[in-house]
């Protein structure tokens, strides 16, 4: 039986990881700071990056779907051996690195600092290091744009966009990447490589918004209004706490379209089309 060793096993991305895992047959440990529900094949380990607790000296594979910069620092001081090594990044290491935003330029920065030193330290101990980096990601209702949208929508029963808001995306499923991790984990062809991980179509960012909307309970209403108008209905959610950045708000306009082929010709991925279900947008209790 093979050993794998989890971080962020009880995020969004990690969950469904879990759940696939186990039932290829892997025996897991997972860590996580708080106490969770029992999981089939999954020993849950009490910790975190910032109190790591005793760990066994080896591991088939290693996988992280929690925040890489953390992830990398703790890869690169720790004795834990193994020959395979998985990490979850973001598109953003690319989008937004370029960004008025001087968080979101720090976001990028973050990532591929973390990206180098997971690729440096694999190098380093002879292990097999592969990158994924989503696009905007959705499914489990933890996510904080769709899921963030559909809440406003329901409660308000309607969504405002700006006029012209038809920058492509790919927003793609957690099942998916977990799928895509779990792939990649015994394709030689991927060692040594990141991988965009975009979802499985291509529409305009009016269009997933209005698909999200419909598929509410009860469904919302898509409101295009003039900038100045949408620029007010902004401040309103800023009092709420809910609304975007400015640069997310400018990106609406911007295609954000990555290739799917690598990840498909060295792995096999092939994620799913968009079509949302309210239980997608529901945060979990």
């Amino acid at each position: 039986m093979r050993t794998a060793l989890i971080f962020g096993g009880s995020g969004q991305i990690g969950r469904p990881l879990l759940r696939q895992l186990a039932g290829k047959g892997w025996r897991i440990a997972a860590l996580s700071r708080d106490d969770q529900a029992g999981v089939a094949g999954v020993d849950w380990v009490r910790g975190g990056f910032d109190a790591m607790p005793v760990l066994p000296a080896r591991f088939d594979a290693i996988i992280s779907a929690g925040p890489l910069d953390a992830f990398a620092r703790w890869y690169s001081q720790s004795d834990v051996e193994t020959g395979r090594v998985v990490a979850f990044g973001s598109t953003s290491v690319d989008t937004k690195q370029h960004s008025a935003d001087t968080a979101e330029r720090d976001v990028a920065r973050r990532l591929r600092e973390g990206e180098t030193m997971v690729f440096a330290t694999g190098s380093a101990r002879g292990a097999a290091a592969t990158l994924l980096r989503p696009t905007l990601v959705y499914g489990a209702g933890r996510d904080a744009t769709l899921t963030r949208i559909a809440a406003l929508a329901s409660r308000w029963r309607f969504f405002p966009l700006p006029r012209g808001a038809d920058g492509l995306r790919q927003p793609v499923h957690v099942d998916d990447l977990a799928a895509a991790a779990l792939a990649c984990l015994d394709a030689p062809a991927s060692f040594g490589r990141a991988y965009a991980v975009p979802g499985g179509e291509t529409l305009p960012y009016r269009e997933m918004i209005a698909r999200v909307l419909v598929c509410l309970q009860p469904p919302a209403r898509l409101v295009e209004v003039p900038s100045p108008l949408f620029a007010l209905a902004v401040q309103a959610a800023r009092l709420l706490g809910r609304a975007p950045g400015e640069a997310m708000i400018g990106r609406m306009r911007d295609d954000l379209v990555f290739d799917v082929a690598p990840a498909l010709r060295d792995f096999g991925y092939a994620p799913r089309a968009f079509v949302p279900t309210a239980e997608m947008f529901r945060p979990p209790a």
